[in-house]
């Protein structure tokens, strides 16, 4: 692979981040919440601008220019503490206006506001009243929530563009190349060249979509023992034919690593779909749906045991966009917008997790405080709880890492 297209998970992964703060960011001014910055990329800062109390518009600089408001914002970046991306400091100035930053990272984005832990901002343990902590429940939750609604919205959008006729699928056509002797297809009568035109009673256009009926059927079965088998009903034209068969394969849940359930291969040749452009937007939401269940469904079978777990950190996602990138002259846009879109879902199916430092660990804690009849945790609890969540991420973050470059190669 040709290393250049590694840069592709830039703005790749930069959209991903920055659409999900930027929805932190809209929810908050809607609620109320003073913002503090919003940034582009990850600190240290390069430089931001935002408006003055006096009117018109300043400057700040990277810090080092013995301003005692630069110093202060400059110890406040951190993306690690926060909802979003920074606590408060207390007693430090305070402006009513965003500072928009561009960063040196150009990887996501970060939204700062104060009372995300939970800060109190007087000696009387007052909130600030614009601040996250002072505002009720319902708009904390919305203002959590707000960032895995975008990172939805955006899959559907990159979707819909997927699919409209200015891009179109093209997606391999579902014709099966080889049959592997001894395989579940094989002594289902399945052959070379035949074309599989239902799959449980769905119409089939390429093989991505008898792919998904496959995992989807085998993730339904009950029976999971060793020798597990899932029946997958087919219709199929033989090569040479025009006579429809109908074939039943019962699709084994744990086939052999090169394999599959079924012992096929596909064709390489590929067909390229696209629908009206009024219908586009439709299947964006249909295959958002789609790719969600899909996910979450991979999520339950990991916890089950059904699968062996594989994930990818930062350095993984990197590898896979690269390639993805790279096949873009000869597939078209569709795989790298597709690629995006499940990234996006993936971030948002992620971050709702009840796990503490997630928006969903953050969820569950304001959830608690409603069913305690409005008693919040202390902040330091709070905070303490959401250090913990954070280091036991960046601790799987990093094993992750290392196994990703151990396996760059591979």
């Amino acid at each position: 692979m040709n290393n250049w297209y590694l840069l592709a998970a830039i703005p790749v992964l930069g959209l991903l981040v920055l659409v999900h703060e930027f929805g932190h960011f809209i929810a908050a001014k809607w609620a109320g919440i003073r913002v503090e910055e919003f940034g582009l990329g990850f600190p240290p800062r390069l430089v931001g601008v935002r408006r003055r109390d006096s009117g018109g518009w300043e400057v700040v600089w990277l810090s080092g220019g013995g301003s005692p408001e630069k110093d202060y914002l400059a110890d406040k970046q951190t993306s690690f503490s926060g909802t979003s991306g920074g606590a408060t400091v207390a007693g430090a100035p305070v402006s009513n206006h965003t500072l928009y930053s561009l960063n040196f990272l150009p990887i996501g984005g970060f939204v700062r506001m104060p009372g995300e832990n939970g800060d109190v901002n007087d000696e009387n343990g007052q909130y600030d009243p614009n601040s996250f902590a002072a505002k009720p429940a319902g708009k904390r939750l919305i203002v959590l929530v707000a960032g895995v609604v975008m990172n939805f919205l955006l899959a559907m959008v990159l979707f819909t563009l997927a699919y409209s006729p200015m891009v179109g699928q093209r997606d391999f056509q579902p014709v099966i190349a080889t049959v592997v002797p001894g395989t579940p297809a094989a002594q289902a009568g399945l052959k070379p060249g035949d074309t599989i035109l239902v799959a449980n009673g769905q119409d089939i256009q390429v093989f991505t979509q008898v792919n998904y009926i496959v995992q989807s059927t085998i993730a339904a079965a009950k029976d999971t023992g060793p020798k597990a088998t899932a029946p997958i009903y087919l219709v199929v034209r033989h090569a040479g034919s025009s006579a429809l068969e109908h074939i039943t394969v019962n699709a084994r849940l744990h086939p052999p690593s090169d394999q599959g359930p079924l012992g096929v291969t596909r064709t390489d040749r590929t067909i390229t779909l696209t629908v009206p452009l009024w219908q586009a937007p439709f299947k964006g939401i249909q295959q958002t749906v789609l790719s969600t269940q899909q996910y979450v469904q991979g999520i339950v079978q990991i916890i089950t045991g059904q699968v062996k777990p594989q994930v990818a950190g930062p350095v993984g996602i990197v590898k896979i966009t690269g390639q993805v990138a790279q096949s873009v002259p000869d597939q078209g846009w569709w795989p790298l917008l597709s690629l995006t879109a499940i990234l996006s879902l993936s971030l948002a199916v992620m971050n709702i997790l009840p796990f503490p430092a997630l928006d969903g660990g953050r969820i569950v804690l304001v959830l608690i405080e409603v069913l305690r009849g409005g008693k919040r945790l202390k902040p330091e609890r709070e905070g303490l709880i959401n250090f913990i969540g954070m280091a036991a991420l960046l601790t799987l973050m990093v094993v992750i890492t290392i196994s990703d470059v151990t396996h760059w190669g591979g």
